[in-house]
């Protein structure tokens, strides 16, 4: 689908427009969205707006990495929009000009949408309009990026019932959890951080510089990235002082078992040895004649247990 939208010289918003209305210049500028275009619709890159076929490429192709690029006459941003329940991205492409802004998203994007709607419904400064197509590429942006709180959000309230089961649950468990946990982060981070080093561009290009308005709007979605790559990295480390919590738990219960189990074989060490022994069934074995022998070994066999189990209590291996 393909919808337009432009901003009379008057600051109004009109929508329902088609690609002449584009062409003839009624308009100060317009916003061309492409939203789940078909194959024509997409030809409409190279034909109409005579966009450079690298870009291009980057639109129908495979997934790209938040990038900005600078062509002749225009600036060409690759975005990431995020689902908060699968952490899975959609790329919006974005050619912003003097005069027109065109978006393009092979999905349905509610954060597009939500642009879309408050632009149409003026629910933000009509000012901001008259600052071109940077006001509109604000909007979609600023949307996009406050979608990913919802994701880090989420992580966080995760941490904490992690925090809360740390005595309720195996530590098998938990380390499955956390490392879980660190899989999501990942997600994010490589999402966010390119966004951020991307809004630092934007931010330093020479394209905007004087265009004192969207500088400032454009300062504040960097600092959001900011603050959501700070709340990652501060994550990041609480799963790995978690992991590294539950790793030594894991191990000290080892020991302990390994502790146990080291003492209880080394107390059957030598009643084993004098079972061996009288267990050998040897013809010349005065003791197997002995009235009292059988006797005789159990008790020595259990004064030497408690013995040894004395001995071992002693020296701390039972704390």
């Amino acid at each position: 689908m393909l919808r337009i939208m432009g901003v009379t010289r008057d600051h109004k918003v009109k929508a329902d427009l088609s690609l002449e209305d584009v062409r003839i210049g009624h308009y100060i500028w317009c916003w061309v969205d492409f939203n789940e275009p078909s194959e024509e619709e997409s030809e409409l890159l190279a034909s109409f707006f005579e966009f450079h076929p690298l870009a291009i490429e980057d639109c129908l192709h495979v997934l790209q990495r938040p990038k900005l690029d600078y062509y002749e006459d225009y600036q060409f941003l690759v975005l990431h929009a995020m689902n908060p329940d699968t952490l899975s991205t959609v790329e919006v492409d974005l050619f912003i000009g003097s005069s027109y802004l065109v978006s393009y998203h092979k999905k349905p994007l509610n954060e597009v949408d939500q642009a879309w709607e408050n632009m149409l419904n003026g629910t933000r400064n009509r000012k901001i309009w008259s600052q071109g197509p940077y006001a509109a590429a604000y909007m979609i942006i600023d949307s996009l990026v406050d979608n990913y709180f919802p994701c880090v959000y989420s992580i966080e309230d995760d941490l904490d019932e992690l925090e809360k089961l740390g005595g309720r649950e195996s530590v098998e468990v938990l380390l499955n959890q956390v490392f879980a946990l660190r899989s999501r982060l990942l997600k994010l981070r490589r999402t966010i951080v390119p966004m951020r080093d991307l809004m630092y561009r934007v931010l330093n290009s020479q394209h905007i510089q004087g265009e004192k308005e969207p500088r400032v709007h454009f300062s504040d979605i960097y600092d959001h990235l900011l603050k959501l790559s700070e709340m990652i990295d501060s994550n990041r480390e609480m799963t790995a002082d978690l992991r590294d919590s539950y790793i030594s738990l894991n191990s000290n219960r080892m020991n302990g078992i390994m502790k146990t189990l080291t003492v209880i074989t080394t107390v059957f060490m030598p009643l084993t040895l004098i079972a061996g022994i009288y267990g050998m069934n040897f013809v010349n074995m005065p003791e197997l004649e002995w009235h009292y022998g059988y006797y005789g070994v159990l008790t020595l066999m259990g004064v030497l247990s408690i013995w040894m189990i004395l001995s071992f209590m002693r020296r701390g291996w039972f704390k």
